[in-house]
């Protein structure tokens, strides 16, 4: 989500509005990263970190905490994250995070970012999300990770990993991307893929990541959307050799989701989430 308005710009103008289920090419020379060398990677069959959100009320303190502000996140956003339950709840099931049309600190919106940070930092393994993302003009939802330390400096140096990332104003698109040094949003470099999916703001999808050192694998609904080889070329291109974190969060307008303006008639809109899982990466000796 930090400084994507060039980026997302292209992947815009490459991939149009269409209504169609249609994909962009996968990139030309695409590694699996579960095979070659000699070592295989696999994931165990349990989650080492889960949230089946279970219970009622907040969400669970023990797992998320949450980013809190109205600084406009480096995109020019227009809401402030809270940490109320208006912006983010758990009921039924479902973790719910809403962002509503309210003055609030300054700000014509509130919403919530929920991050994972000092409660589930991963370096490696498989995520599973399951959600719903809203829609409207104006809502720029994110299932994503950043990293915990900023080993390598601040973004891009250290990485950036979008599972999911979507925005109103082109229905149902969604994007898988990553950014690093050599490659980021900021000098439209950025790796990504991006696919239409007919129900993503009506229905429930699963976002899956695979993480290992050879690359990372990005899924919609476990068909393979995006891939991205270790290069070994050194941190500018792979500093996903760190702990990461989880967030989950909307945004109103910005550089990106703004770009068409705000429907202020949408108001309230909200992510659901089903789950949230994460499965401890193992090496199986060929």
């Amino acid at each position: 989500m930090t400084f994507t308005l060039i980026a997302n710009l292209c992947i815009f103008l490459m991939t149009g509005c269409s209504g169609k289920d249609e994909m962009k090419p996968l990139p030309q020379d695409p590694v699996d990263p579960g095979k070659g060398g000699t070592i295989e990677y696999a994931f165990e069959a349990s989650p080492v970190w889960a949230d089946e959100f279970d219970y009622s009320g907040k969400p669970d303190a023990s797992k998320w905490g949450y980013d809190i502000g109205g600084s406009g996140w480096g995109n020019n956003e227009l809401q402030f994250y809270t940490d109320r339950a208006n912006n983010a709840s758990v009921a039924n099931g479902v973790l719910t995070i809403t962002a509503i049309k309210e003055q609030y600190e300054g700000k014509n919106y509130t919403t919530a970012r929920l991050v994972t940070k000092g409660k589930g930092d991963f370096l490696y393994g498989r995520f599973e999300i399951k959600a719903k993302i809203p829609g409207g003009r104006g809502t720029w939802p994110a299932i994503w990770m950043l990293p915990t330390e900023n080993a390598y400096g601040g973004w891009p140096k250290s990485g950036e990993i979008d599972i999911m990332e979507h925005v109103g104003f082109d229905q149902n698109r969604v994007h898988v991307t990553i950014h690093n040094e050599a490659y980021n949003g900021a000098s439209n470099t950025q790796k990504g893929n991006s696919k239409v999916i007919g129900t993503a703001t009506t229905d429930f999808h699963l976002y899956r990541l695979d993480w290992t050192p050879k690359g990372i694998q990005g899924y919609i609904d476990n068909d393979l959307i995006f891939e991205y080889a270790n290069g070994e070329k050194g941190y500018s291109t792979w500093p996903f050799d760190k702990k990461f974190h989880l967030l989950l969060n909307i945004a109103v307008g910005g550089n990106w989701g703004g770009q068409q303006g705000v429907d202020d008639s949408i108001f309230p809109k909200s992510m659901e989430v089903d789950y949230v899982r994460v499965y401890k990466m193992t090496e199986k000796r060929n």
